[in-house]
């Protein structure tokens, strides 16, 4: 069921900015039982929406991994998107006008920050299990770290304590290609998205792996075409994938939502205000089992062995899949299983026998 939680308090932003209030929307599948103690909350990661029975089908619903009749399942949208929480397309309270550029700037904890209320509203004390990959796996750490006492259970997946110089320059470069758009200055739910379909493009070289075009978009050949307008294109295997790919994007996003909540992903460092990156991952006091993808370029391996290492009993496992970052979303059997066997072993007091083999 999703729904809209209205917040009319006001919000202090890390940048000083202030909001008089916001709106998440947000998705729940299953009832909180009587003692409060089954809650599941899913973070999504940067252009998925509040609903992860959609975009995890593998893990989400009856008879599967997070079945709603035994939790009570939470996913709130981010601050900035464009699937119903408050974003650059909602009007300015002051101006009476969309803000699209000017969107107050949501850090990483900003976005947990505003999720608190949402908890409480929903009669929340302790979260059972917290999980998410990505950019929602940021979160999730977060999270874990304002408040150690709230999850029970952890599972970060294909994320990171700071956002990396190289995950920044991907996303640099996906925002300089929405700002040559030709449109981006216009203040219009369109504008910037010819740019939005090149920065797509990019980001899925970043999201795959060399071995993943090799596999999945092999070589034609007949490789060369001709337009109508007489030019030679390619057409067909990783070219047209690209261009797919951008024009899939382009049906259901917002190329202000992109640009802002790339911002957003760049913005992730838990160690600032906290000292360093292990005095605040030693915060967390949930158990812990980090996973990370053999062939993911974008978060690499060891940024998860970071993870493992610096929080407090914490665990780390591979995931071995072709498809590089988005592994993550596509690989539902291997977390499935990883997550199960490292649950069960926590529930009969051998935690020490899911630690990595």
């Amino acid at each position: 069921m999703t729904q809209v939680f209205t917040f009319n308090k006001p919000i202090v932003l890390e940048s000083g900015a202030t909001l008089p209030g916001y709106h998440l929307t947000y998705s729940t599948h299953g009832k909180l039982n009587s003692g409060k103690t089954n809650v599941v909350w899913i973070f999504h990661a940067l252009t998925a929406n509040s609903d992860p029975g959609e975009w995890w089908p593998g893990l989400v619903g009856e008879d599967k991994l997070f079945d709603p009749n035994r939790y009570f399942i939470v996913c709130a949208n981010m601050p900035g998107s464009c699937y119903g929480s408050i974003g650059p397309l909602d009007d300015d309270p002051i101006l009476r006008e969309p803000y699209y550029h000017y969107f107050p700037f949501f850090t990483i904890r900003d976005m947990v920050r505003a999720y608190r209320p949402l908890k409480e509203h929903l009669g929340i004390q302790k979260i059972h299990i917290g999980i998410g990959g990505s950019m929602g796996g940021q979160q999730l750490l977060e999270w874990a770290i304002e408040e150690p006492g709230l999850f029970e259970y952890i599972f970060p997946i294909s994320t990171n304590a700071q956002h990396s110089p190289w995950g920044i320059a991907f996303n640099t470069a996906q925002r300089m290609a929405i700002e040559a758009d030709s449109t981006w200055l216009e203040r219009s739910e369109k504008a910037g998205i010819e740019g939005m379909r090149a920065a797509r493009a990019m980001a899925l070289l970043s999201y795959r792996h060399y071995e993943t075009y090799l596999k999945m978009q092999p070589r034609s050949t007949s490789f060369l075409a001709e337009t109508d307008s007489g030019d030679i294109t390619t057409s067909e295997g990783a070219a047209s994938y690209q261009r797919y790919q951008g024009e899939k994007l382009a049906r259901r996003f917002c190329a202000f939502s992109y640009y802002k909540l790339s911002q957003s992903m760049d913005s992730h460092d838990v160690s600032r205000g906290r000292g360093s990156l292990e005095k605040a991952l030693r915060q967390i006091r949930a158990r812990t089992l980090v996973m990370g993808i053999t062939s993911d370029i974008l978060f690499p391996l060891q940024e998860q062995q970071l993870l493992a290492t610096l929080i407090p009993g914490a665990f780390f496992r591979t995931i071995t899949s072709l498809y590089g970052h988005d592994g993550f979303l596509l690989e539902y059997t291997q977390i499935d299983q990883l997550i199960r066997d490292f649950l069960s072993h926590a529930r009969a007091g051998d935690i020490g026998a899911a630690a990595p083999h």
